[in-house]
């Protein structure tokens, strides 16, 4: 199962348990719009038969939906209880970091975009029923919207060589290139921060400058012996470029945040020098304010002429970072919106429309076979 899926099956486990205290704990960080509003429905009817709900979540809106009354916590220490109806997301957000964020969603329309990176053709990752075509742009944010299980996931994990493909063709700055398996991916510049980081995207038992140079070894090795002296130094220096903070380098990868261990993982892929990054869940279970920080070390990323791939559950961040986002339905790409196209209502008809067509066209055939 995908982490969708099983984010799906830990909350039905919860919910069969009759239990009259149920706590969640991010419980929509990689569910879609439809699935939350289902969820949502669920929690008010428990609250209705006298079950105390624990919410706990990094998506400050959804607070207000389910929450009678809001903690905020900082650093391990409670800062402030108040009824929902007395808060607003800024002044959450001021709370929870002791500063202002300004602008939730960072965009920066002067950014130049340049030619094009990357282009997918025909595409078909094996097991899905549609192939999808699509170009991203040096500088360009592009996003990737649609429902648990449309084929997000195994779209971007067949471009990178992780799972089979059924045919297609991929070129990277117009020139053709074959991805078999991950590495040729890598060695071609392209490079997946998956939904799993903890699980896939970093060795959490090993320090932090280990966990950067294990994609490209070589530039670290004199001999064919491993320079630690080397890995340390090139590491502080993405240390302090990504701002990611640790007390040395030497820290233990499970021991940082969510939001620094995500900035490691895009560390050690511009150690290879990454050209296409490809962003799976980017601020799945990270804080407000490091997802902030997240969303600036995205457009720095675009401003130095990477090509930028992000697939996220979550509309809003969707559409306040990226540049266009591509819509995805049953493994097929049902839209390719412009930033002034944006709107939530259009994504989701898109995300719903291979399956409502499919259900249509299901019950004409019924129809007509009792006619």
């Amino acid at each position: 199962l995908g982490v969708a899926q099983m984010q799906l099956l830990e909350i039905a486990k919860a919910l069969s348990t009759q239990s009259k205290v149920l706590i969640l704990d991010e419980p929509t960080a990689t569910l879609t719009p439809p699935e939350i509003h289902r969820l949502f429905g669920i929690i008010a009817r428990l609250k209705a038969r006298g079950v105390t709900v624990l919410y706990i979540s990094h998506r400050l809106q959804e607070l207000f939906e389910v929450g009678d009354r809001i903690t905020v916590l900082r650093n391990g220490r409670k800062v402030e209880t108040l009824a929902a109806r007395d808060a607003s997301i800024p002044r959450l957000v001021r709370l929870m970091v002791g500063k202002e964020l300004g602008e939730e969603y960072p965009f920066h329309p002067e950014s130049p975009i340049g030619g094009e990176i990357l282009r997918v053709e025909e595409l078909q990752p094996r097991g899905k029923p549609h192939a999808v075509s699509f170009a991203l742009r040096r500088g360009e944010l592009l996003g990737v919207a649609g429902l648990v299980g449309s084929g997000r996931t195994e779209l971007v994990r067949a471009l990178f060589g992780a799972d089979a493909k059924e045919s297609g063709r991929i070129y990277r700055d117009g020139a053709p290139v074959s991805i078999r398996r991950p590495r040729d991916a890598v060695r071609h510049g392209i490079c997946l921060l998956t939904e799993d980081r903890k699980a896939q995207g970093l060795i959490l038992p090993m320090p932090c400058y280990a966990n950067v140079t294990i994609t490209d070894l070589r530039r670290v090795s004199h001999a064919g012996l491993l320079q630690e002296a080397e890995e340390r130094s090139v590491t502080r220096e993405l240390v302090e470029e990504l701002d990611i903070k640790t007390p040395s380098v030497d820290q233990l990868v499970a021991n940082l945040s969510g939001g620094n261990q995500q900035k490691v993982v895009v560390a050690k892929w511009l150690f290879r020098r990454s050209e296409v990054l490809i962003f799976d869940e980017p601020t799945r279970g990270i804080d407000v304010g490091a997802r902030f920080e997240i969303y600036q070390l995205l457009w720095r990323l675009a401003a130095a002429g990477k090509g930028i791939l992000i697939v996220s559950s979550d509309l809003p961040e969707l559409m306040g970072i990226c540049h266009r986002i591509l819509v995805f339905s049953n493994g097929r790409i049902t839209g390719d919106l412009a930033r002034t196209e944006f709107s939530q209502e259009r994504i989701l008809s898109g995300a719903y429309q291979e399956y409502v067509q499919g259900k249509t066209q299901t019950s004409s055939a019924i129809g007509s076979g009792r006619a």
